[in-house]
């Protein structure tokens, strides 16, 4: 699947089924909070291991039980894009599992 580039109005309507996301340096951002160290990188590995499906990976940071991630992609300049937006809720999705 090729991503490509949301317009503001795509942007907005996709932020209202991604609670906590927002837009910060023009990259799609959320900071995950975990129990533990294993939980926080097991659900990296879980999300890792969709990204690696998808060939579109997160840039994200990690310390004991906290993430934080960046999505932008890289292949349109660096923009927010549906692909984006798909990792985000499949994030999501893992998380709340």
């Amino acid at each position: 699947m090729a991503g490509h580039k949301l317009s503001e109005a795509e942007l907005q309507q996709a932020l209202t089924s991604l609670p906590g996301w927002q837009i910060k340096e023009g990259k799609l951002y959320k900071e995950y909070k975990f129990n533990s160290f294993p939980i926080a990188l097991g659900w990296m590995v879980s999300v890792g291991v969709h990204a690696e499906t998808m060939g579109h990976h997160p840039e994200w940071f990690n310390v004991y039980n906290t993430v934080r991630v960046n999505l932008a992609t890289h292949d349109i300049g660096n923009a927010i894009s549906n692909l984006d937006i798909e990792l985000a809720k499949k994030m999501e999705e893992i998380y709340n599992s």
